[in-house]
């Protein structure tokens, strides 16, 4: 009895040191991450920046939370500028995250903006995906509460096509119960074709996720992992 109890008490201990020692380390991410500052913005292939960290690309539809996700990242309220109203991102804004660059691209699917606009903005993401050896991952964003749009589809039949490394992050999952959550992500998972524990349901609102997003950049910066 005194060995089980003696092993016990040894493996509770070994779990709470672990669970402290994941604690510090995001909390260790988030203080760095406070850092951030915006670099620059490109309209055109030239404008791309040329540098030796990896690059981490946010895309999403234009109303789906790509600015507020990424203040939340960044524990900062206005390192993104979040706009009343959508498709107001227009250009790829670089910043920099001191392990990865973040570069948040045009938002997508926006009905209000011209045709050449779109088409702009189209030849924009072609230039942006060209080199792939420039892209570490790309953060897809979908909102939780809907199916994946047919430009969400698009965007995500895309990163396939071209073997880009993704994560599907779905956002506003504080607008669900803890059911609709698990059900609208069997949903996400069957159009987008992928595992469940490729989709991250966040909220930048209650920070729920935030954890599961900071370890997966962990991954990916310090292992190269590469999901696709």
């Amino acid at each position: 009895m005194k060995s089980r109890t003696f092993f016990r008490f040894w493996y509770g201990w070994v779990g709470l040191v672990a669970a402290l020692i994941a604690c510090e380390i995001r909390e260790d991410k988030k203080m760095k991450y406070a850092n951030a500052k915006f670099i620059t913005s490109a309209a055109r292939k030239d404008q791309f920046i040329q540098i030796d960290k990896p690059i981490i690309a946010v895309c999403g539809k234009s109303n789906v939370g790509k600015s507020s996700f990424i203040n939340m990242l960044a524990g900062q309220n206005k390192l993104a500028k979040v706009s009343k109203e959508p498709g107001r991102t227009r250009l790829i804004n670089y910043f920099d995250f001191g392990e990865f660059i973040l570069a948040d691209l045009p938002g997508y699917g926006f009905a209000r903006v011209s045709k050449e606009e779109k088409l702009r903005w189209a030849r924009l993401l072609d230039d942006f995906f060209a080199d792939k050896s420039k892209i570490t991952h790309v953060f897809s964003l979908a909102d939780i509460r809907h199916e994946p749009t047919a430009d969400d589809r698009q965007m995500i039949e895309y990163l396939y096509a071209e073997i880009i490394p993704f994560t599907v992050i779905a956002t506003k999952s504080d607008k669900l119960s803890r059911a609709q959550i698990a059900k609208n992500l069997t949903v996400i998972a069957s159009v987008f074709k992928c595992g469940k524990d490729n989709i991250i349901p966040t909220s930048a609102k209650s920070r729920a996720g935030f954890d599961e997003v900071y370890a997966k950049i962990y991954r990916i910066i310090k292992n190269g992992e590469e999901d696709v």
